[in-house]
């Protein structure tokens, strides 16, 4: 029966349905269980229910999935390729393809099948059937153009359809898609859509076509993936939305994790500023839905993909500036702090801090000034090592606390120094109304649960990494272990709950608070010879660690018994023989007498074989399944596999090579204190360089402004001068009016040499008054007689002689237009004549010889006349034609030499103009002298006055002047 179906199928049933009608109307009969009564359906409905049937058998379930499969395939793929035109039928077909690919079955199928055919069967079966349709790659670019066909009947089938091929087959559909021109911009076309279920079902086939595909990431990624994928999270309501917006977030994981470039892209595009909204909560925080939690966590995960520790360093810093920079940190810090946040959430929160913290110095400043909204306000670290300390919290998040303390110390020697500060006894609050970070570790430390003592234990060792300042000061800290007992150094502490063991009861796995303890004091211990010589000072401390390594303890023990060969090796490479006892050679005899060189080698290789020490040694961040798992830190993985070596070849060095190796160091340490000592001599110069330069720089500019200073004083200082100048000569031009008054200026405080000086000056200036007005009317004169030579000459000779010229010119244009009218006159009768006698001399030869007889001769004679006359005028008319052209030519020279002249009087009217305005400058110069020395004259006789002189106004002078010569005049008449 399905081959007859297929038959039908694999024809065009439109076309020749008459071919197989009978046959088809068996089949018909057969599956819906209706005889065939001929008559009672029309060829049409017969056609319809035949189409619809074939189809319903070929897709209605996975009973029949083998053998459709099998049967169909093939003609299913005929359908595709023959009949693109029909929508429907593709439709259809498409379809039915998915259904016999696809592995996804409905639940009461499932539950059908789960006796029969076990899941594994089914996902060969779909696998088998994937690699029978991508066999011929025809068929996967085939389904590509179908995808361009915006009717939803062909397009969504097909979209389910590639996805499907994607799980089943995904490298080998990828790599078809890949070489297949345009194939991924075809897909992305899909985002586009305007319905939302093809939109929403391209986002679930980019997410297959994207997995583990670089190439096609970097394509989807520069196809503006990021931003379609960012705008629809928007539009669907951020981390409110629904699965959609979980779609985008896997897609945009997938596009971004491990891709360096795409990493780089999205960040040199402005998109991580896009996501600071997504992490914008409500105070109100009761209630959130499932969905939420789950776009929040997979968004929080996108922030850890772009900050990753396993990124490069330059792209993570940058990414870690840039969400500082656009508020995200302070956001994500905003939901640390925030109460009513599911435990889910704040653990996934406090791991991406973290990251996003971590190595970077702006960060970890900001997150060191962060505090917790309580009162009074604790910071942000305390309250973290407080849940980090307390047992009741859960483990995960006590895991991510720790992951956010190392992060925030990574390559933070500032936080380190404040982290231990809290410990020294100058630091500690003596009120304890303040709980520090300090407390809280050595809290943590020493109380009897486990998990608590190997968390501070770690926290405690990243304070102390790769710093051996701060290494060298914890040495102070004392610890009161009871009352009416002395204190207790940290590190005698340390070593004395080591080794008390097993008679501390405790809660959870003794042996991870030893390891713990253990990783504290090696990270302590290592390149810090003080330490080495305060922890040699205890001597229970070497019996105990050479105890520990030569007995046979159990698989458990055999972790604790590596570390203390550690330790103890860290005591011999480091040890700087200070003590007598402890010295390195003794050390390696005692261990040489009671372990064996090869035993200790043994027990210190247990580290690195643990099956703990290769998870933690993976990635920076303490991921465990359980508590009891918690053994090794990420950074004391670096230490050991640094040490293994080094000690390893330090237990089999003899005395020799250890005096070799003593005098190598001493010398290394001697050129490591020139070099220092070098580095800061060359830094104290460079510092002096720097401040030589700041202050070159400030006396330049002080030069400038003293300078400029100095300019306006020289200038202030001239001005003064000449103002002296000036009243030294008035004074001296005023002497003779003064004379009298002598005695009282004395009195006064001025000197008559003064006065007299004063009155010179004045008479100086008088004279120079005087002589300036003489010039001044001199000037004056000058100018009125050039505008009068201006206003006669040139207005009388010069344009008289222009006019002239030019009235000339055009009376001997006249005479020669005239001239030539008479020419062209007499040139026209001449013609005539010439006419007449042609007319002539044609009558003569016309006429008969009788008729002529005596008359020729009379003929002959008037010719002869009337040529003669001819030349006679000719020859008078060319005699004037030369007279004309003579009397052009010098009407012509005329002309030149008359233009010649007005051009030489336009000179001279010009440079009259400018003497002109050169003696008005001056007269106004002279105006404006006169005007100042008017002033000063007056300001001189105003402080002669002020002084007490007797000083004559002009106005006086001329009066008494004027007297004087009247009194001369009657004088003379009285004579």
């Amino acid at each position: 029966m399905i081959e007859g179906m297929l038959y039908v199928l694999s024809n065009h049933y439109q076309r020749y349905v008459l071919y197989f009608f009978y046959y088809a109307m068996n089949v018909y009969s057969a599956f819906c269980g209706i005889p065939f009564k001929s008559g009672v359906c029309s060829l049409h409905n017969i056609t319809n229910n035949i189409f619809n049937t074939t189809f319903n058998v070929l897709f209605s379930g996975q009973k029949y999935r083998l053998e459709v499969g099998f049967q169909a395939m093939e003609h299913l793929i005929n359908v595709l390729q023959t009949d693109r035109s029909d929508s429907e039928i593709i439709g259809y077909a498409l379809d039915t393809l998915f259904n016999i690919v696809s592995n996804d079955l409905e639940e009461e199928e499932q539950d059908d099948l789960e006796e029969e055919n076990p899941q594994k069967q089914v996902d060969d079966l779909g696998r088998q059937f994937t690699e029978i349709f991508i066999k011929q790659q025809e068929n996967v670019t085939l389904l590509l153009t179908f995808l361009e066909e915006f009717d939803f009947q062909v397009r969504w089938p097909g979209v389910k359809l590639l996805t499907s091929l994607l799980k089943q087959q995904g490298p080998q559909v990828q790599q078809i898609i890949l070489v297949s021109p345009m194939g991924v911009s075809r897909l992305m076309d899909l985002l586009a859509d305007s319905r939302e279920v093809i939109r929403n079902d391209g986002v679930l086939l980019l997410q297959q076509l994207t997995k583990s595909n670089a190439a096609i990431q970097k394509i989807v990624a520069f196809e503006n993936a990021f931003e379609r994928l960012l705008d629809i999270v928007t539009d669907e309501g951020n981390s409110d939305g629904g699965i959609v917006v979980e779609d985008c977030l896997l897609l945009l994981q997938n596009l971004l994790k491990n891709n360096n470039s795409n990493q780089n892209f999205f960040k040199e595009g402005s998109y991580i500023q896009r996501m600071k909204p997504w992490f914008e909560v409500g105070d109100d925080n009761s209630g959130w839905s499932a969905q939420k939690v789950t776009n929040l966590h997979l968004m929080l995960q996108l922030v850890r993909v772009l900050v990753s520790p396993t990124n490069p360093p330059g792209a993570t810093s940058s990414c870690q500036k840039t969400m500082f920079h656009c508020g995200l940190l302070q956001q994500l810090c905003t939901i640390l702090m925030a109460t009513g946040v599911p435990a889910d959430i704040l653990t996934e929160t406090i791991n991406t801090v973290s990251e996003v913290i971590r190595g970077c110095q702006i960060n970890q400043d900001y997150f060191a000034s962060v505090n917790a909204p309580s009162n009074p306000p604790r910071s942000a670290i305390v309250v973290l090592l407080m849940s980090m300390v307390n047992e009741r919290q859960p483990f995960v998040l006590r895991c991510a606390v720790l992951y956010c303390f190392q992060c925030f110390l990574y390559k933070n020697q500032k936080g380190q120094g404040e982290i231990v500060s809290t410990l020294l006894p100058s630091t500690i609050d003596a009120t304890g109304n303040s709980v520090s970070a300090g407390q809280l570790l050595c809290g943590g430390l020493f109380s009897t649960d486990s998990l608590s003592n190997w968390c501070a234990a770690v926290a405690l060792a990243h304070a102390l990494q790769d710093n051996a300042t701060l290494k060298e000061q914890l040495l102070r800290v004392q610890l009161a272990t009871s009352i009416g007992n002395p204190p207790v150094s940290l590190l005698q502490q340390c070593t004395n709950i080591l080794s008390q063991g097993d008679k501390i009861d405790r809660r959870g796995s003794k042996v991870q608070t030893r390891v713990g303890l253990l990783m504290l004091l090696c990270t302590w211990l290592s390149d810090c010879p003080i330490a080495v010589t305060h922890f040699l000072h205890n001597s229970a401390n070497i019996p105990f660690l050479t105890g520990q390594i030569a007995e046979n303890l159990g698989e458990e023990e055999q972790l604790v018994q590596g570390l203390c060969a550690l330790l103890l090796g860290i005591c011999i490479y480091y040890n700087d023989n200070s003590l007598e006892n402890c010295r390195k050679e003794k050390l390696k005899q005692l261990i040489e007498k009671r372990i064996g060189k090869e035993n200790f080698i043994e027990k210190l290789g247990f580290i690195s074989k643990h099956e703990l020490y290769s998870k933690a040694a993976q990635k920076p961040q303490p991921s465990f399944s359980s508590a009891d798992h918690m053994m090794f830190d990420h950074e004391f993985t670096k230490l050991v596999k640094e040490l293994e070596g080094i000690i390893t070849k330090a237990i089999y060095k003899s005395s020799e090579e250890d005096k070799q190796e003593e005098e190598v160091k001493k010398t290394l340490e001697q050129h490591d204190n020139i070099v220092t000592h070098y580095k800061k001599v060359i830094r104290e110069q460079d510092r002096q360089l720097e401040e030589l330069k700041q202050k070159v720089n400030t006396l330049k500019s002080q030069n400038e402004q003293l300078q400029t200073a100095v300019t306006q004083q020289m200038s202030q200082i001239q001005q003064h001068k000449d103002q002296y100048n000036l009243l030294k000569v008035q004074l001296g031009k005023d002497n003779q009016h003064h004379s009298s008054h002598s005695d009282m200026l004395q009195m006064n405080g001025i000197q008559p040499e003064e006065i007299s000086k004063l009155r010179q000056e004045i008479e100086e200036l008088k004279n120079k008054h005087e002589v300036l007005q003489g010039q001044l009317r001199e000037k004056d004169s000058v100018i009125e007689n050039m505008k009068s030579l201006q206003s006669e000459t040139g207005r009388t000779e010069q344009s008289s002689q222009i006019t002239a010229g030019l009235e000339h010119a055009n009376e001997l244009h006249r005479e020669l237009e005239a001239l030539r009218i008479q020419i062209q006159s007499q040139s026209s009768d001449i013609s005539k004549l010439q006419s007449e006698k042609q007319e002539l001399l044609q009558q003569m030869n016309t006429a008969s010889v009788p008729a002529l007889g005596d008359s020729t001769a009379v003929i002959a004679a008037k010719n002869s006349e009337l040529e003669g006359r001819l030349l006679q005028e000719i020859k008078e008319l060319k005699s004037e034609v030369k007279a004309l052209s003579e009397e052009k030519a010098l009407l012509k020279q005329h002309l030149d030499s008359s233009n010649s002249t007005a051009a030489v009087l336009q000179d001279e009217k010009s440079k009259l103009q400018q003497e002109v305005s050169e003696s008005k400058k001056e007269q106004d110069d002279l105006l404006v002298l006169l005007a100042d020395q008017d002033q000063k004259i007056f300001a001189l006789k105003n402080k002669l006055k002020e002084l007490g002189q007797p000083v004559e106004d002009e106005d006086d002078i001329e009066s008494g002047d004027q007297a004087d010569e009247d009194e001369e005049e009657d004088g003379e008449e009285e004579d």
